[in-house]
Protein backbone atom coordinates (compact mmCIF):
# COMPACT_ATOMS: atom_id res chain seq x y z
CA UNK A 1 0.00 0.00 0.00
CA UNK A 2 0.99 3.62 -0.86
CA UNK A 3 1.65 5.97 1.91
CA UNK A 4 -1.58 8.53 2.70
CA UNK A 5 -0.64 11.82 3.77
CA UNK A 6 -2.65 14.84 4.73
CA UNK A 7 -1.40 17.88 4.47
CA UNK A 8 -2.46 20.49 6.90
CA UNK A 9 -1.92 24.27 6.13
CA UNK A 10 -3.55 26.97 8.04
CA UNK A 11 -4.12 29.91 6.19
CA UNK A 12 -4.13 33.59 8.00
CA UNK A 13 -2.66 31.45 10.89
CA UNK A 14 -1.73 34.72 13.22
CA UNK A 15 -4.96 36.76 12.13
CA UNK A 16 -6.96 33.68 13.15
CA UNK A 17 -5.35 34.03 16.42
CA UNK A 18 -5.47 37.27 16.64
CA UNK A 19 -9.38 37.51 15.76
CA UNK A 20 -9.75 34.23 18.21
CA UNK A 21 -8.28 36.46 20.73
CA UNK A 22 -9.93 39.58 20.03
CA UNK A 23 -13.23 39.41 18.32
CA UNK A 24 -13.88 42.84 17.94
CA UNK A 25 -11.20 42.29 15.16
CA UNK A 26 -13.45 39.48 12.98
CA UNK A 27 -14.52 40.77 9.74
CA UNK A 28 -12.33 43.78 9.22
CA UNK A 29 -9.30 43.89 7.38
CA UNK A 30 -6.37 43.00 9.90
CA UNK A 31 -2.58 42.86 8.62
CA UNK A 32 0.01 41.43 10.32
CA UNK A 33 3.44 42.40 10.28
CA UNK A 34 5.23 46.11 10.24
CA UNK A 35 3.24 49.50 10.99
CA UNK A 36 2.71 51.56 7.85
CA UNK A 37 5.28 53.85 9.39
CA UNK A 38 7.67 50.89 9.86
CA UNK A 39 10.16 49.42 6.76
CA UNK A 40 8.70 45.98 6.68
CA UNK A 41 6.36 43.44 4.75
CA UNK A 42 2.85 41.83 5.49
CA UNK A 43 3.00 38.46 7.22
CA UNK A 44 -0.51 37.77 6.43
CA UNK A 45 -3.90 39.08 6.71
CA UNK A 46 -7.48 38.69 6.67
CA UNK A 47 -9.34 37.33 4.31
CA UNK A 48 -11.16 41.13 4.71
CA UNK A 49 -7.82 42.34 4.12
CA UNK A 50 -7.03 40.26 0.83
CA UNK A 51 -10.36 41.82 -1.30
CA UNK A 52 -8.18 45.08 -1.24
CA UNK A 53 -5.19 43.33 -2.89
CA UNK A 54 -2.97 42.64 0.10
CA UNK A 55 -1.00 39.08 0.84
CA UNK A 56 1.96 38.21 2.97
CA UNK A 57 5.01 39.24 1.52
CA UNK A 58 4.05 42.41 0.67
CA UNK A 59 5.92 45.46 1.29
CA UNK A 60 3.81 47.41 4.30
CA UNK A 61 4.07 50.65 2.19
CA UNK A 62 1.92 49.22 -0.58
CA UNK A 63 -0.46 47.34 2.05
CA UNK A 64 -1.37 50.57 3.82
CA UNK A 65 -1.45 52.41 -0.21
CA UNK A 66 -4.29 49.43 -1.10
CA UNK A 67 -5.80 48.98 2.61
CA UNK A 68 -5.20 52.35 4.58
CA UNK A 69 -8.38 51.66 7.06
CA UNK A 70 -6.82 48.25 7.61
CA UNK A 71 -6.10 47.35 11.40
CA UNK A 72 -1.93 46.54 11.74
CA UNK A 73 -0.62 44.62 13.81
CA UNK A 74 2.67 43.42 14.84
CA UNK A 75 2.95 39.73 14.97
CA UNK A 76 3.47 37.66 18.39
CA UNK A 77 5.01 34.88 17.67
CA UNK A 78 5.49 33.35 21.10
CA UNK A 79 1.41 32.94 20.90
CA UNK A 80 1.41 31.74 17.83
CA UNK A 81 4.16 29.04 18.86
CA UNK A 82 1.85 28.18 21.90
CA UNK A 83 -1.43 27.82 19.71
CA UNK A 84 0.71 25.71 17.10
CA UNK A 85 2.12 23.98 19.69
CA UNK A 86 -1.52 23.02 20.79
CA UNK A 87 -2.77 22.15 17.48
CA UNK A 88 0.38 19.68 17.11
CA UNK A 89 -0.99 17.85 20.18
CA UNK A 90 -4.35 17.43 18.41
CA UNK A 91 -3.06 16.16 14.62
CA UNK A 92 -0.49 14.10 16.20
CA UNK A 93 -2.75 11.64 17.93
CA UNK A 94 -4.23 10.92 14.68
CA UNK A 95 -0.80 10.28 12.90
CA UNK A 96 2.22 7.87 13.11
CA UNK A 97 4.45 10.63 11.81
CA UNK A 98 4.61 14.25 11.05
CA UNK A 99 6.78 16.19 9.16
CA UNK A 100 6.27 19.98 10.68
CA UNK A 101 6.92 22.53 7.86
CA UNK A 102 5.81 26.04 9.82
CA UNK A 103 3.60 27.11 12.95
CA UNK A 104 0.76 26.00 11.29
CA UNK A 105 1.64 23.85 7.86
CA UNK A 106 2.56 19.72 8.28
CA UNK A 107 2.69 16.75 6.77
CA UNK A 108 0.62 13.93 8.47
CA UNK A 109 1.25 10.35 7.53
CA UNK A 110 -2.19 8.48 8.29
CA UNK A 111 -1.38 5.35 6.45
CA UNK A 112 -1.73 3.02 9.69
CA UNK A 113 -5.21 5.05 10.98
CA UNK A 114 -6.63 5.76 7.82
CA UNK A 115 -6.41 2.38 6.04
CA UNK A 116 -7.45 3.52 2.31
CA UNK A 117 -8.61 7.05 1.21
CA UNK A 118 -12.04 7.11 2.75
CA UNK A 119 -10.93 6.32 6.16
CA UNK A 120 -8.19 9.77 5.72
CA UNK A 121 -10.76 11.72 4.38
CA UNK A 122 -12.58 11.27 7.59
CA UNK A 123 -9.75 11.93 9.63
CA UNK A 124 -9.09 14.81 7.43
CA UNK A 125 -12.47 15.79 8.58
CA UNK A 126 -11.82 15.29 12.52
CA UNK A 127 -8.99 17.10 12.83
CA UNK A 128 -10.36 20.35 10.91
CA UNK A 129 -13.33 19.95 13.59
CA UNK A 130 -11.18 19.63 16.69
CA UNK A 131 -8.41 22.40 15.10
CA UNK A 132 -11.26 25.05 14.69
Amino acid sequence: MNQIIIHVDMDAFYASVEMRDNPSLRGKPLIIGAYPNERGVVATCSYEARKFGVHSAMNIKEAYRLCPKGIYVHPNFDKYKAVSSKLHEIWNTYVSEAEYIALDEAYLDVTEQAKDFDGAREIAKIIKQRTK
